[in-house]
């Protein structure tokens, strides 16, 4: 894939993007790999090079553990965050869905090159922070419609009365 194609890297120069590459390996995932869990630690940050991960909620819904799909990532997108923002612990779930293949790159090594080259540092971490927004904004939509949802009940039981 091409390093233009990928969220992580926009507008980022294509030497300095190639050198960012160049701070990853790749990695190949089966179908089914769980690439993290909600609360580790988030030593690592990947970008999907060809694939899909379903980044999920685990919770308890009648007495069982599930995972509420909050998102889908597919080719070019950015997961694992939580690398780069305190308190590095991943906020989700992340597992693929199909056979996947990740960039993967490890925090120091990419705060390191940050510090080195500032401009890349900025640019990618503005990167970074329009996958947070958007992610706040799905939050925002799930929640909105929790919250329709519950007072609609409430509003239903209170005139049943």
């Amino acid at each position: 894939m091409s390093d233009t194609h990928l969220d992580l890297l926009k507008s980022v120069a294509p030497d300095d993007a190639r050198a960012v590459l160049a701070l990853g390996s790749r990695r190949a995932l089966p179908s089914g790999t769980v690439l993290f869990e909600l609360g580790a630690p988030a030593d690592h940050l990947y970008v999907i090079d060809r694939g899909r991960v379903n980044l999920t909620l685990p919770m308890q819904v009648f007495g069982h553990d599930e995972d509420i799909l909050v998102e889908e990532r597919v080719s070019g997108q950015t997961l694992g965050w939580s690398a780069l923002i305190p308190p590095h612990r991943f906020t989700l779930k992340a597992t693929t869905q199909i056979d996947t293949e990740v960039f993967v790159f490890g925090r120091a090594a990419l705060l390191d090159h940050f510090a080195a080259r500032p401009a890349v540092g900025y640019a990618v971490l503005g990167n970074v922070s329009a996958t947070v927004g958007q992610r706040l904004q799905v939050f925002q939509a799930m929640w909105l419609r929790e919250m329709k949802r519950v007072l609609q009940f409430s509003r239903g039981a209170g005139e049943a009365k």
